[in-house]
């Protein structure tokens, strides 16, 4: 049976990837969320689309799609946000973003209000004593 760290990682990596496939029309290949003290990161492998892919073939390409990647995260910005804090029960003080052209990969970095990974973990020791 999973821990409820990670199962709590694979729902919210599921969560982030339909919601990119709602928003985009095309999720991540790969998505892995970590919960690390009071961040919770994700990264997310193969983002680009087909066109974009081409795109990011000059540098031009690479400064359009890095630009509307930037004005897209900014614009759901909340959404990502509460999805993070309805599947985590804790308040987001801040998020950051960034996507590499070069891999295709994107990162997202949410700091939280409380150290959720002490929190699992006294959760697990807890049922572990019942």
């Amino acid at each position: 049976m999973l821990s409820s760290k990670k199962k709590l990682e694979a729902e919210i990596s599921e969560a982030f990837i339909k919601f990119q496939r709602e928003l985009i029309g095309k999720g991540p290949q790969e998505a892995k969320t970590y919960i690390i003290k009071d961040m919770l990161i994700t990264r997310f492998k193969g983002v680009l689309t087909v066109e974009e892919k081409h795109l990011v073939r000059n540098d031009t390409g690479k400064k359009l799609v890095k630009q509307m990647r930037t004005l897209l995260r900014e614009l759901y910005s909340a959404e990502h946000e509460r999805i993070v804090e309805e599947s985590t029960g804790c308040k987001v003080l801040s998020s950051h973003s960034d996507i590499s052209t070069n891999t295709g990969e994107r990162i997202e970095v949410f700091i939280l209000e409380k150290d959720l990974e002490q929190i699992l973990t006294s959760q697990s020791e807890k049922e572990l004593r019942k």
